[in-house]
């Protein structure tokens, strides 16, 4: 024998022995009982860091482990095609060609973002065989297959027929960066120091002035309303009365609302519906109309009169000082506020008003929830219990659609003729032969949680009556990173038991912690701050790693 384990030689000599075995496939064996961990697939857009071989590490270790205890045991790996985070790689890729999407328009550039993502694939594929895994490789699947998206179809018609997606004007948030509205879950809230403008609005009868504080003084242009908290006795008086808006020359009214907090600012908000969620919520109550005033590119709309078309941190300064020129500034007072910025790419999110299609998540909320509270769903370490109750009775409805040109394409065809008649279809040809006509699809893609959402079943073969599904179905362990309980575990859950509601979608969700970066960051793909875990296997081998 050699003196010493030489693992550069010996490891991948192992592995080719392991593959050639065929130890790593899971037969279906009635006589055995089934192990099954669906692998949280990693996105194409990059390849692995050492974040993720903690994970690989901890599910080969449940996966080996029951593989000797006689079990039947199934790791089935995956990629998953990430939309906004692979567009995102790929776009990057093309300026340094001096190139952008709409030189290749959307067949070639989605042909070419393929081809991109499936070196990463193998890229990534090499990896968890350079650190040991040992997944059932005959079973691999990626988020775009053909089988994926079978199952995305069928999911969205039948959320659809069951009045659980619907199409609708709400607001969304707007990453300018990545062109598209990303979901509450990919918003970071950032500190900075702003302004806290306290702006007098005259009333219509000249009886005096009316006051607000806002820290965003651009947006009061779509201004529809004043509004007050009913209790607060300051301004009992003044409920039902009209204002002159500064500088628009419209006349709103002072309505009263309990979600005013009498203690912020003068205790009077001005209400604009299309820039701010919380607005929009009142201006439902109220039926106030919604006036947008800021546009997609970052710029002000017509409805914004002079300021049309002019930047809006460039209008935010303007209408600051028109304002002062007028006399209708109290004061200017520093504020620490939380800027909503995107989670990808760092740009501030613009909260805008966009038509775009919703799940109702409510109800599948409930009976994720039910069970959790019922046993059937472990939740480990236990505290996470908690997290999950605290987002899940608080949940609002899932914003599904993505401006994208790279992912699966709502199933929604419009008729050519006219684009306010639709159906929902399996293809354009269903489509075509529901509304007599020709039709276009749906330009919008659908949010890569919806597709990964689906995960445990769509592996496993569903909406097909497969022999794995039926065998391997429900998984018995789903273990991703902690941060992701949220974007990916809670949707698997709803989605899961609304599908197939005899069944929960895994038995227990083990979370793991994160590896950080020096600076305490976590590890990602989109951040490029993340370590390759084959450099270290090369330096000491996979098993000290």
């Amino acid at each position: 024998m050699e003196k010493s384990f030489d693992y550069q030689q010996q490891e991948p000599e192992i592995y080719k022995k392991w593959q050639a075995s065929g130890i790593f496939h899971a037969e279906i064996d009635e006589a055995k009982k089934p192990f099954t961990i669906i692998m949280p697939p990693p996105n194409v857009n990059g390849v692995l860091h050492a974040g993720h071989a903690l994970e690989v590490s901890l599910q080969d270790l449940m996966t080996r482990y029951h593989r000797m205890k006689g079990y039947s045991a199934l790791w089935l790996p995956g990629v998953d095609h990430a939309g906004i985070a692979t567009q995102i790689a790929f776009e990057k890729k093309l300026s340094e060609e001096g190139k952008t999407r709409f030189d290749l328009g959307r067949e070639e550039f989605v042909k070419q973002t393929m081809e991109f993502s499936l070196g990463n694939r193998s890229t990534i594929e090499g990896q968890i065989m350079a650190l040991g895994g040992s997944p059932d490789w005959d079973r691999k699947r990626f988020t775009l297959d053909p089988e994926a998206n079978k199952a995305v179809v069928t999911t969205f018609i039948k959320l659809f027929n069951d009045g659980l997606i619907y199409r609708g004007e709400r607001i969304i948030n707007w990453c300018q960066r990545c062109e598209t509205g990303v979901s509450d879950l990919e918003v970071e809230h950032k500190e900075s120091e702003g302004q806290l403008v306290y702006i007098k609005y005259p009333l219509v009868d000249g009886g005096g002035f009316i006051q607000v504080a806002t820290t965003r003084p651009e947006t009061m242009l779509g201004d529809t309303a004043v509004a007050v908290n009913p209790e607060d006795p300051r301004y009992k008086d003044l409920i039902g009365k009209l204002i002159d808006l500064p500088i628009v020359n419209r006349q709103i009214p002072i309505i009263a609302d309990e979600a005013v907090d009498m203690e912020f600012g003068t205790g009077a908000v001005k209400v604009t519906p299309a820039h701010s969620q919380a607005d929009f919520e009142i201006g439902e109550r109220h039926n106030l109309p919604r006036v947008s005033v800021i546009g997609k590119n970052g710029r002000m709309l017509e409805e914004a009169g002079e300021f049309a078309d002019k930047k809006v941190n460039e209008t935010r300064t303007e209408v600051a000082e028109k304002l002062q020129e007028l006399g209708l500034i109290e004061k200017i007072d520093k504020h620490i506020h939380a800027v909503s910025r995107c989670e990808r790419c760092n740009s501030v999110i613009e909260p805008l008003l966009s038509e775009q299609w919703f799940v109702r998540t409510a109800p599948l909320a409930k009976t994720a929830m039910e069970a959790v509270r019922e046993g059937r769903i472990k939740i480990q370490p236990e505290r996470f219990e908690k997290v999950f109750f605290d987002w899940m009775e608080n949940i609002r409805d899932w914003n599904i659609s993505r401006q994208l040109w790279w992912g699966h394409q709502i199933p929604v065809y419009f008729a050519k003729s006219d684009s306010t008649k639709w159906v929902v279809a399996e293809s354009i040809e269903d489509a075509e032969q529901q509304l007599g006509e020709p039709a276009i699809q749906e330009q919008d893609t659908l949010d890569t949680w919806f597709s990964s959402g689906l995960w445990p079943l769509a592996t496993l073969g569903w909406p097909m009556d497969t022999k794995e599904l039926e065998y391997f179905y429900p998984t018995s362990v789903m273990a991703p990173g902690r941060d992701i309980l949220f974007f990916w575990v809670a949707r698997m859950m709803m989605l899961g038991l609304y599908l197939k509601p005899e069944q929960v979608p895994f038995e227990v969700v083990s979370l793991h912690g994160l590896v950080n970066d020096k600076f305490g960051k976590k590890m990602s793909k989109s951040k490029n701050n993340g370590v390759d875990p084959i450099e270290m296997v090369d330096k000491y081998g996979a098993d000290a790693l």
